[in-house]
């Protein structure tokens, strides 16, 4: 039948009688057959009999998409360049001709493109302005994967400045400016206020923001809602997998499976399984990669399949037909997670684990995988998925490859017998809170170093500057170029401390910090992740190192600086324990993450799965966003909950806050308890305890 339909087409293409309309409806369906080859035969033949047709340039835009599907950018180009030839005021084409030189390694020219069309949307009026914010934030991005992050940020204000409703702009304002160092993060302008800005950041940047679990949730529910919205679709019975009796049929989803602070993190996980209680589905769906961590993965998977060239509902049949008893998503709100597939249910249950510090705050994830330092039992009210926790939330590898060769401290740029106090998590990480605190160390331990992993040439200056306004001399801040992971790791032994971000804390940094022998000090806060550092610390045996005020921290990096015998403790009981210790006890953490997978499974044939309660986290996200996080660390709040209590009844006073639920919460009179009502109100009554 497909041939008979190509056939008809062609024969009407090369007689000048297949309208437009009718060429699209045809290819459309051939592509729903999967018959590419033909689609591109079919629109070839179209352009060679139609070429003065006065659509052709639209028709020349659509083969061009076919052909960058499908990978042949050399015709796409082609076709691009004479579409805008055909009508030079299509901006689509500019745009995706960018995007085609971009994808062959030409950054330049495609700016060039984009730059073109900007010149000739002088219109005022809804089409001009789309189109320019299009390529405005086309080439932000380009400008920001070239590491110009002040012409980044220009091209993003201006976008904004023409449309301040676009949240992926600000998305990227605020990661750009934390990468950047440069603080305050939130500048608001004449088109979009600091409110906008913090109800468009990314959760991923909330988590550096500030340490506040109750706003991160409102901000992630709030997050899925604008971003992932109610998709149509969503399978609601899942045969195979439910009447399944064999291993438990685990589908890890994530685009990380390779050369990644993830992937390393794995690295062990899928071999380790139990292939009598499990069977392993990888589902990559990031970028393509040929490093040799994928090929492991690959490897020690039971299945791998790659949904990067699947729409979600294609991805999420297939995980149903493979009878997924339990997602894994090891995305959550990070790059290339695909959010808009886990949205369709395609297994009967949902878990968050390891690839996003913190609660979803969606309706569709169920469990979420901790531990009990990472979340106190107390701490349960600011996630919306049921915790379910191993003895260390992180797995790690413990087969890390570190080249042979050791620098010494010269070649590294490091003094020989200062004390170095190093910190290798990204420059994102970074506040003023924990600079300064840094600073403050350095000026009480005379002649010691910080060694910091280095970022941009703006954002070190920017350090470096900030450090000298603090009376702290620039070149006690030192910075680490970039290197092979190998090669990084064969580093850390010249640091002598480690010093922990906060709120985002290290996570495989403090791992690999641990694998070597350098110990880490850590502030542990109240969010998810302020306090992975704490867990991996203590999970390695040096639960003195977690400290639980600012102050605390500040006294203790002073001390240890001073004291290179306890230092000197400290990197030998993390070498004789390695071999024993919970952090990287692999079998047993495998051991009992089957474990919970079971008790996922059991929850779910009982009918017992839990249903995430979201009501209330509007008002919840209006209230915070009230508060000047730049100018007040939340994690030096003692009264936390009695900090949020009052930001709510100011703002139940002039919007009432529906539910009982937070009602309950605000209406509490000094230290009398509030009466707690049903399973419902769990929530309230947690926050008022």
């Amino acid at each position: 039948m497909e041939k008979d339909i190509l056939a008809s087409a062609l024969i009407r293409s090369m007689a000048r009688d297949l309208p437009v309309p009718d060429l699209v409806r045809t290819t459309e369906l051939l592509k729903q057959q999967g018959q590419l080859k033909a689609v591109e035969a079919l629109y070839a033949a179209w352009i060679h009999h139609n070429s003065d047709h006065p659509l052709a340039y639209a028709v020349q835009f659509n083969f061009a998409v076919v052909l960058t599907d499908t990978g042949d950018l050399t015709r796409a180009r082609e076709c691009l360049e004479r579409a805008i030839a055909q009508n030079p005021d299509f901006m689509p084409a500019y745009v995706n001709l960018g995007r085609v030189h971009e994808r062959q390694g030409n950054v330049g020219l495609a700016v060039v493109q984009w730059s073109a069309a900007l010149a000739r949307t002088a219109a005022v009026n809804g089409a001009a302005v789309g189109n320019k914010t299009t390529l405005l934030n086309q080439s932000a991005r380009v400008l920001e994967t070239a590491n110009q992050d002040d012409a980044a940020e220009t091209v993003l204000r201006d976008s904004l400045e023409l449309d301040c409703h676009q949240r992926e702009p600000i998305q990227h304002l605020v990661a750009l400016r934390q990468r950047q160092c440069k603080w305050p993060v939130l500048v608001p302008s004449e088109r979009i206020d600091r409110i906008a800005l913090m109800k468009g950041m990314s959760p991923l940047s909330a988590a550096a923001f500030t340490d506040d679990p109750l706003l991160q949730l409102a901000l992630a529910a709030h997050y899925d809602a604008a971003e992932v919205g109610t998709p149509s679709g969503a399978l609601s019975a899942w045969p195979r997998a439910m009447a399944s009796e064999g291993p438990l049929r685990i589908g890890y989803l994530s685009s990380d499976l390779r050369e990644h602070a993830v992937g390393y993190l794995m690295t062990e996980v899928f071999a380790l399984h139990d292939r009598r209680k499990v069977e392993v589905f990888a589902y990559d769906c990031g970028p393509e990669a040929k490093d040799p961590l994928r090929a492991h993965f690959q490897s020690t998977a039971d299945h791998w399949t790659s949904v990067t060239g699947m729409d979600d509902a294609a991805a999420a049949a297939k995980m149903a037909e493979d009878g997924i008893q339990l997602l894994v998503d090891l995305n959550g709100y990070t790059r290339e997670a695909r959010l808009g597939l886990v949205a369709l249910r395609p297994a009967p249950v949902i878990v968050n684990w390891l690839g996003y510090p913190g609660s979803m705050g969606s309706p569709y994830h169920h469990f979420l995988v901790a531990d009990d330092w990472i979340i106190p039992e107390e701490s349960e009210v600011y996630y919306s998925e049921e915790v379910l926790r191993l003895p260390c939330y992180q797995p790690s590898n413990r087969n890390r490859e570190v080249a042979a060769t050791m620098p010494t401290r010269t070649e590294v740029g490091l003094p020989g017998e200062a004390v170095v106090y190093c910190c290798f998590n990204g420059s994102h990480k970074l506040n003023r809170f924990t600079f300064e605190r840094w600073l403050q160390v350095l000026a009480e331990v005379p002649g010691s170093v910080l060694w910091l992993l280095g970022s941009t040439e703006g954002a070190n200056a920017r350090l470096r500057e900030h450090a000298a306004g603090r009376g702290i001399a620039p070149e006690r801040i030192v910075f680490a170029d970039k290197r092979p992971n190998a090669a990084h790791l064969a580093r850390y032994p010249l640091a002598d401390l480690f010093l922990d971000t906060a709120p985002y804390g290290a996570h495989t940094t403090a791992s690999d910090a641990l694998w070597m022998g350098v110990p880490v000090l850590t502030l542990s806060g109240r969010s998810f992740a302020s306090r992975v550092c704490g867990s991996l610390v203590r999970a390695a045996g040096l639960p003195e190192l977690i400290c639980t005020s600012a102050e605390e921290f500040l006294r203790r990096a002073v001390e240890l600086g001073r004291d290179r015998t306890a230092l000197a403790s400290l990197r030998d009981r993390l070498r004789s324990g390695k071999g024993s210790c919970t952090l990287f006890d692999m079998p047993g953490l495998v051991a009992r993450l089957e474990a919970l997978y079971g008790e996922m499974w059991a929850r779910c044939r009982a009918g017992d799965l839990p249903r995430p309660d979201l009501a209330g986290l509007e008002a919840v996200l209006d209230a915070g966003c009230e508060v000047q996080h730049e100018e007040v660390e939340v994690q030096a709040i003692a009264d936390y909950r009695g900090f949020w209590r009052e930001l709510l009844a100011r703002r139940d006073a002039y919007r009432p806050i529906e539910g009982q639920r937070w009602r309950r919460c605000v209406a509490r009179n000094g230290a009398r308890a509030v009466q707690v009502g049903p399973a419902s109100d769990l929530r309230a009554a947690r926050l008022d305890s």
